[in-house]
């Protein structure tokens, strides 16, 4: 597995190796161990999630605060979807900050999005199932959120915006300026 960090200190690109041949293609997704020990530290994920979306929906931007922050692996492993992770950690340099990148079923590549982290995607193709490990467990009463199209930070979806499919709940998000992080 190549393993490369982003401008966001912490936030990880993980491309694994690929085993192809006639009868198909085999690699390993995940492995604890080695996933720790590339980006040095210990994460232990504890709920995996899968949601199946149709092109445009626009999952996002979410965290969790206080003790029940997440840190999240994710992948598509059927379809594409443009993958953002918002840097709101207040000390950090790169606050307010963001990474873009496209994960497909053929590249097969994740992001380890550490705590501190606002996370959304948009699906790019007809459809797409999208997975994630999560190293907390969801709490209601804990959860945040960052509108998509917040003017500070200039996310480029690369959709047009009457091609997005977003919640009513998302719809309502504070900017990036009132967000309680």
């Amino acid at each position: 597995m190549i393993v490369k960090e982003t401008k966001l200190k912490g936030c990880f690109i993980l491309e694994p190796k690929i085993f192809r041949d006639s009868r198909g293609y085999f690699f390993e997704s995940f492995n604890q161990d080695t996933f720790n020990q590339l980006i040095n530290q210990e994460v232990d994920f504890v709920q995996d999630n899968e949601s199946f979306s149709s092109k445009g929906v626009l999952r996002g931007l979410h965290f969790q605060k206080g003790e029940y922050a997440q840190a999240k692996l994710v992948r598509v492993i059927k379809g594409k979807v443009l993958d953002i992770a918002v840097d709101i950690r207040k000390d950090s340099s790169t606050f307010g900050q963001y990474v873009a990148i496209e994960l497909t079923e053929e590249n097969k590549t994740q992001l380890f999005i550490p705590k501190g982290f606002a996370h959304g995607f948009v699906v790019l193709s007809n459809t797409t199932i999208f997975s994630y490990k999560c190293d907390n467990f969801y709490h209601k009463a804990s959860e945040g959120g960052i509108i998509y199209n917040d003017k500070d930070l200039k996310i480029d979806w690369k959709l047009e915006e009457n091609e997005f499919i977003v919640s009513e709940k998302d719809l309502q998000l504070p900017s990036f300026k009132e967000a309680a992080l």
